[in-house]
C-alpha cells in the first residue's frame, strides 16, 4: 500500500479545464484560442449528423459564422478520466434575435494538451423543432426568451 495519489488526478483536472476553455473561447469568438486547443486531426461529431474532420476545415466553418452566429454555453457537470472528458451542458446558438437553446452531452478526447475528438449528443427533435419554436415565441413574448 502506498500514500501516493494516482497520477491521473491532475491531468484529468487539467483536461476538464482545457475543454471548458475551448468552449468558452468559442462563445467569445476567440478563434485563435479555439484553434490552439484543437489537434490538427480533430474530429467534430454531432451524433446523427455527418462528422467534420480536420482542424483546418472545422476552423473554417467556425470562422465563417463570426459575427453572424453566436454561441453560449453553461456547464451543469463535467467529469474527466485520463484523456477523456464528459460534459453535461446547455448550449445556445444565437442567430439575430433567435436563441436556440438545448441540452447537450459531450465527449472529448485529448492528446498532448489538444482536443482530438469533440462528440456531442443531443435530441434532434429538441434542437431542430422545439428550440426554434421556443426561440420564435421568445421574440414575440420576451418573458419566454430562453436564457441560462
Amino acid at each position: 500500500m502506498t500514500d501516493e495519489a494516482p497520477e491521473t488526478i491532475v491531468p484529468s483536472a487539467d483536461n476538464a479545464s482545457l475543454v471548458q476553455r475551448f468552449l468558452f473561447a468559442l462563445a467569445e469568438e476567440d478563434f485563435d484560442t479555439v484553434e490552439s486547443l484543437a489537434a490538427p486531426e480533430l474530429v467534430w461529431q454531432n451524433v446523427g449528423l455527418p462528422s467534420i474532420r480536420g482542424r483546418r476545415r472545422i476552423m473554417g466553418l467556425l470562422r465563417r459564422g463570426e459575427g453572424k452566429v453566436g454561441f453560449a454555453v453553461t456547464f451543469h457537470r463535467i467529469a474527466a478520466d485520463g484523456d477523456t472528458v464528459l460534459t453535461e451542458r446547455t448550449d445556445a446558438i444565437i442567430i439575430g434575435p433567435l436563441r436556440l437553446q438545448f441540452w447537450v452531452c459531450g465527449a472529448f478526447e485529448l492528446r498532448d494538451g489538444q482536443i482530438t475528438l469533440w462528440r456531442d449528443y443531443f435530441d434532434l427533435l429538441d434542437c431542430l423543432v422545439k428550440a426554434p419554436l421556443r426561440a420564435l415565441a421568445g421574440t414575440v413574448i420576451p418573458a419566454l426568451r430562453p436564457r441560462f
